[in-house]
């Protein structure tokens, strides 16, 4: 990961959420791909904050969607780590959100982290 690929990486995903492009956000993440939230413990109940699977974190991100009609992301920065990117915004409502995303050797997110500003 360099800093050309992070920039390059933000840009499309943040595009993807924006376009509500969900097949589009979705193939930037391995098939069994581990997400972990807050919002999703408040959303599923779970108290571990995690699921796992392109097709369950796809089923909670449609319903995400679904209601959240007028989801815009908006950037702030991106940082670059060792195989990692955070992409901090303005997420869905107005809060700020960072976002840690840990890639594989095919550059593809195997586990990502939401936080949330409190």
């Amino acid at each position: 990961m360099n800093s050309a690929a992070a920039e390059k990486f933000a840009q499309e995903w943040l595009e993807a959420w924006n376009a509500h492009d969900l097949p589009r956000v979705l193939a930037h993440y391995t098939d069994d791909f581990e997400m972990s939230s807050p919002v999703i413990s408040q959303v599923t109940g779970n108290p571990d904050g995690r699921l796992q699977g392109k097709e369950t974190i796809g089923a909670y991100w449609a319903k995400a969607l679904a209601l959240f009609p007028n989801l815009h992301f908006r950037p702030i920065c991106t940082l670059l780590g060792v195989n990692s990117v955070v992409i901090h915004y303005y997420g869905a409502t107005g809060k700020r959100v960072a976002e840690v995303f840990h890639f594989n050797e095919a550059g593809l997110v195997y586990r990502a982290h939401a936080h949330y500003e409190s």
